[in-house]
């Protein structure tokens, strides 16, 4: 449990793909309303994949890692496949068993990713190929 606990560590002290893009297509950002995590996410999408991500903002070791395991899951890959995980399949790459207060924390960026693709679908259904 030791490894699996360095490596959310890890992620939580350095994120992957922290920051933010040049021109992204489209972004979301959300806040856990109980503890106060925020996290930002900016999509670069080029054909329906998902060419680039970024993530930014603050919170706890949970939801940042989450966050970046989530961006490592999600780039290079389409939108159809993206759409397919679950929640849940976020929650078994952190591999540690969380209290239900700490499933929100980890859940918080699957939900502005897809409330972000969400955004994009609407703007490519209002105006066309984007």
């Amino acid at each position: 449990m030791d490894i699996y606990r360095q490596e959310i560590i890890d992620h939580y002290q350095n994120p992957r793909n922290f920051g933010k893009l040049k021109n992204p297509t489209v972004f979301h950002e959300e806040v856990n309303s109980f503890c106060g995590d925020r996290i930002r996410m900016e999509l670069q999408i080029v054909n329906d994949k998902i060419m680039d991500v970024a993530i930014s903002g603050a919170g706890c070791a949970i939801s940042m890692a989450s966050a970046s395991f989530l961006t490592e899951m999600i780039k290079n890959q389409t939108i159809n496949k993206v759409k397919k995980n679950s929640k849940e399949e976020l929650v078994k790459k952190l591999n540690i068993n969380l209290s239900p207060s700490r499933l929100v924390c980890a859940w918080l960026p699957w939900e502005v990713l897809h409330k972000a693709l969400f955004k994009y679908q609407n703007m490519k259904g209002a105006y066309g190929k984007i």
